[in-house]
């Protein structure tokens, strides 16, 4: 089958290739996925450039999420699940094969039916980023009623945090770099927005909250705006991060979180239980049904062209980055 891989890591025009790889085939507890649709997320990048070290094997595919049609199943397995659309998750991150080839084998649990009407494309964006929203806005209960403000709501991880967090009955402000980004969001339906470089996002939020502060905030970057997260918070608030990678040792203002017991929490997605994904898997399914989640695709690129569509998401697409390997 085709697929891209790499030998070694590194740079994205000096070790992504694109070729004849074995056949996936379905082992036991596995289900094979013909792909349509491979999404690319930063720690897919981070792998392939060898932020995460070396390769743990020979050849590798990269990508762990992606869409596409169960073909054949492995013992074990039912027979019926054979046809089904599905979305993939976690594809490569304990294995050598990930998305980014013609078909993939993934534990049956990894691949979870795509509700009817939502396309590939979006399949191959909700593995990382929904479920880790997911994970995000319900980490420390339930939201309705209260207030998030999601800092960089036009990511993967914001977007679907704040669509989620407004769907589960909270109010959302959001930040975002730019003009652009803050229209998006806009047209979205979120009106209470900012440009995080221009603003006292503390203050900002303070006023929009009658001076209380809000409940959550939800954050790509910990380490560049703590200061604003932490005077944006109300008391007995949460800050919830699940990144930072432009400040990955930030200095804690103790005191001014301490002063107002503070919740901080981290979210990695791999890190989740079988229980909690299950959970984000099934409210995944209702948001996309209901059309309240929505990715924002920013760019597409066929299987061939595989080096520019890891240099777009290293240079910042404003969107998901999808790799087109079928064409639905």
């Amino acid at each position: 089958m085709r697929a891209a891989y790499i030998t070694r890591v590194g740079p994205a025009r000096e070790v992504l290739e694109v070729g004849d790889v074995p056949d996936a085939v379905a082992g036991p507890g596995q289900v094979r996925v013909l792909i349509t649709a491979s999404g690319i997320n930063p720690a897919d990048v981070k792998r392939r450039a060898g932020m995460r070290g070396e390769l743990p094997f020979p050849l590798v595919v990269p990508h762990d999420d992606g869409a596409g049609v169960i073909d054949a199943v492995g013992e074990g397995v039912p027979t019926s699940r054979i046809g089904e659309r599905v979305w993939v998750y976690d594809a490569q991150l304990r294995g050598a094969f990930g998305t980014a080839a013609e078909a993939v084998a993934v534990p049956v649990a990894q691949a979870v039916p795509l509700p009817a009407g939502t396309g590939f494309d979006v399949g191959a964006c909700l593995g990382v980023p929904a479920v880790t929203a997911h994970r995000c806005v319900h980490a420390d209960g339930p939201v309705a009623g209260t207030t998030v403000l999601v800092q960089g709501a036009t990511g993967a991880v914001g977007l679907a945090a704040a669509q989620l967090a407004r769907r589960a009955g909270a109010r959302v402000l959001v930040t975002a770099g730019s003009r652009d980004k803050l229209a998006a969001l806009e047209a979205r339906g979120f009106s209470e927005g900012a440009l995080y470089a221009e603003t006292d996002v503390g203050a900002w939020a303070r006023e929009l909250t009658g001076g209380a502060g809000v409940d959550r905030v939800i954050d790509a970057e910990l380490g560049v705006n703590l200061a604003g997260d932490a005077a944006a918070v109300r008391a007995g608030g949460v800050i919830c991060a699940f990144g930072s990678a432009l400040a990955p040792e930030p200095i804690l203002p103790v005191y001014p979180l301490l002063g107002k017991g503070v919740v901080l929490r981290f979210v990695l997605v791999y890190l989740l239980s079988a229980e909690q994904r299950a959970a984000a898997n099934r409210e995944v399914a209702a948001a996309l049904g209901d059309g309240s989640l929505a990715p924002l695709i920013g760019a597409r690129f066929a299987l061939e062209d595989i080096v520019a569509a890891h240099e777009a998401v290293e240079a910042g697409s404003f969107g998901q980055v999808v790799v087109e390997v079928q064409r639905a």
